[in-house]
């Protein structure tokens, strides 16, 4: 399909366009049909003035040219013309002189349709035809036993159809399709359905990036929004860390507080670090003394032990070693502690 030759629409230029793709290639451009009108003109207007210069048909006849206008449109008068040139002429295929002759559609060459002011081709390259038509997007195939049916249905929407007679010139298209058939698989559009095609694409493209800008557009917010939430969350877990740091440091504090209260409310004033061996012996009198109490039942007061020196000394070295006596202080003060840790945990 490549190889064929087709010249799409531009203006109202469809009669160069016709002869073009009659032809398979660039023989006529809108300067030399121009040209051949103006000649055209001329030989009319000689001949009108054989009548007379003054009489009423050569004074219409002196009105704009009908056989081109500044459009771009020329008369079958011109393409006809044209043709000649290539020794080639045009008959009506409709007429009674071509109906007698009863030719069978496919055995010819190629037409020329006509409707008001649009020509096109109809051509066979090779061993198909093929609709040169200008405001296709490309050619389209016709098979051989639509053919008749094409022609027909265009004389039904009012078509004058042209059979060209002579030879054609040689083209590359023809000799190609001698020895290939081609297929297409899809039928072109006309150039104004794939323009509108073109530009409702075009429109569907830009509403689609619009939505898609918006949704893009929604989505960062959306991971802005997320990433101030974990960031909020990420502060209120280290401000509850350090609530919860700084309550500790209190707890131990007040923890540290009491039990310096206690040592000093518990133990005197000494002038070194250690306890002397009276200050020792005196505690061991006040716990024993206490353990006693606790053990003695009630109603029957205990006797009060011995408190002197020596006697004290012998008992607890019958009853405990230095090391048993040691561990019982400790015990107590531990004691001490915690009565005073519960008595700030009530205030």
């Amino acid at each position: 399909m490549e190889s064929i030759f087709h010249e799409k629409q531009e203006g109202s230029l469809c009669a160069q366009h016709c002869l073009n793709n009659l032809l398979q290639g660039e023989y006529f451009s809108p300067v030399e049909l121009s040209s051949i009108a103006h000649q055209l003109d001329e030989e009319e207007r000689m001949r009108m003035a054989e009548g007379g210069v003054t009489s009423e048909d050569y004074r219409t006849f002196l009105q704009p040219s009908g056989n081109m206008d500044d459009s771009g449109f020329f008369s079958i008068q011109v393409i006809s013309n044209a043709l000649k040139v290539w020794g080639l002429e045009l008959i009506l295929f409709n007429s009674p002189e071509y109906q007698r002759l009863r030719i069978d559609p496919i055995n010819e060459r190629s037409f020329i349709c006509n409707y008001k002011e649009h020509w096109f081709t109809v051509r066979k390259l090779g061993k198909q035809w093929f609709n040169l038509n200008s405001l296709l997007t490309g050619p389209e195939l016709i098979s051989d036993t639509y053919l008749a049916l094409f022609l027909a249905q265009l004389q039904q929407e009012g078509y004058s159809i042209f059979v060209v007679k002579g030879d054609l010139p040689d083209c590359e298209a023809d000799q190609l399709l001698q020895m290939i058939r081609v297929q297409q698989m899809h039928r072109p559009k006309l150039i104004g359905e794939e323009l509108a095609q073109l530009k409702e694409q075009r429109v569907q493209k830009t509403d689609l990036e619009r939505v898609l800008e918006a949704n893009d557009g929604s989505g960062t917010l959306d991971e802005d929004e997320e990433d101030l939430q974990r960031a909020l969350a990420l502060s209120r877990q280290e401000i509850d860390l350090e609530d919860e740091e700084a309550d500790l440091r209190r707890a131990i504090q007040l923890s540290m507080q009491g039990t310096s209260r206690n040592i000093c409310q518990d133990t005197p004033q000494t002038s070194g670090t250690h306890l002397t061996s009276e200050e020792l012996r005196k505690r061991r009198e006040a716990y024993f003394e206490k353990q006693q109490q606790q053990q003695d039942p009630p109603g029957h007061p205990c006797e009060k032990p011995n408190t002197s020196s020596g006697a004290l000394d012998s008992d607890l070295g019958d009853a405990m070693s230095e090391e048993d006596m040691l561990q019982a202080a400790v015990t107590m003060s531990l004691e001490t502690v915690r009565s005073n840790f519960k008595t700030e945990g009530k205030k």
